[in-house]
């Protein structure tokens, strides 16, 4: 169990580091680590008992800008060194900080192992579609097309959903914000830190220098009242400026349909469950970003209670203890299958 405290006295510049952060202006990692300070006191874990892992990329810079422990590891493996982080210490609260390039390239098979496991992870995707760090590669989550220095023609690949991946690996906690709508990201960091098991959080992140405005229709004044649709608990499926257009079901597709159009009404529409046992409503949901007429959603798509990796591991150390006795490293050593050397 993570160690919590009765009062919380923390601040959010308590979990400033005094290194400088260097991130270009404007990028939206800002947003995100400004966050996360603010939040970290909320969730009533002492401070030293909050880990920050990260791979490689612009997004793992973050471990030296929180003040907690941390690693800066190798590229793609975060989720691997977190888990036997977490396996050997299940008293901390240990998180990820990674981008799209990092976990869903050379990490995807680490990552889709850490949601099958349900490991108490927090693993935070800041996907801004590109390669960042290495100045602008097309990345795995690139829009197919996209023109770039590794793909001068246009990119002929066809781009991974990180929350449908995540779905299909069985995290049990699977949710997506954007960097620009704060109030959003705090909320949903906050539901992630308070999760137990494999909370993964994709986070809608703008890169200005390599990928600028990729999020724009989300994001933009004008616009994001038609493009965003917030998932909120057992709440109907409700956008667009004036809510008056809303999503329902048919067969399996999700379809826009207009309540000021006389056919339709409030009764028509898909009303959100994130504690559905079924992942079928969510994968759904996760699949809606296919299709230019329908609305990006936001927020918890699904979460649900499973035993933790870790806590499974540590029950069967304390049966097998329990029933045996503690063993010893001589014992170990000399038993089964060991032979002698004359």
């Amino acid at each position: 169990m993570t160690n919590k405290i009765e009062t919380t006295e923390l601040k959010a510049k308590d979990f400033q580091s005094d290194q400088d952060v260097r991130w270009c202006p404007g990028c939206g990692d800002y947003s995100v680590l400004s966050s996360v300070q603010k939040i970290f006191p909320k969730l009533g874990i002492k401070k030293e008992n909050f880990v920050w892992i990260a791979g490689i990329g612009c997004s793992s810079r973050f471990p030296y800008y929180m003040d907690t422990y941390g690693m800066h590891g190798i590229h793609g493996r975060a989720p691997a060194i977190a888990t036997g982080l977490k396996v050997a210490r299940p008293d901390l609260s240990v998180w990820v900080s990674t981008g799209d390039g990092d976990l869903m390239s050379i990490g995807g098979n680490h990552f889709i192992h850490a949601c099958r496991k349900n490991i108490d992870l927090k693993l935070i995707l800041f996907n801004n579609q590109i390669y960042g760090l290495t100045k602008g590669q097309y990345s795995p989550t690139s829009k197919k097309g996209i023109v770039t220095k590794s793909s001068p023609y246009g990119s002929v690949d066809y781009p991974f959903n990180p929350t449908s991946l995540a779905l299909g690996a069985e995290a049990t906690f699977v949710a997506r914000t954007l960097d620009r709508d704060v109030k959003h990201l705090q909320e949903m960091l906050l539901r992630a830190g308070e999760h137990k098991g494999t909370a993964f959080l994709e986070v809608y992140q703008n890169c200005v220098i390599f990928n600028d405005g990729v999020y724009n229709e989300y994001t933009d004044k004008e616009t994001k009242a038609d493009n965003i649709i917030k998932l909120e608990q057992g709440e109907p499926l409700l956008f667009g400026k004036n809510f008056d257009k809303g999503i329902k079901i048919d067969g399996f597709n999700p379809v826009v349909v207009d309540l000021n159009d006389g056919v339709h009404t409030m009764e028509d529409l898909l009303v959100h469950d994130e504690f559905d046992e079924s992942p079928v409503r969510s994968f759904i949901y996760s699949h809606m970003t296919d299709h230019p007429e329908l609305p990006t959603p936001i927020g918890v798509f699904r979460q649900c209670k499973r035993e933790t990796y870790d806590e499974a591991v540590t029950r069967q150390i304390d049966d097998i203890t329990a029933k045996k006795g503690e063993g010893s490293l001589e014992d170990l050593l000399f038993s089964g299958n060991t032979w002698e050397v004359e």
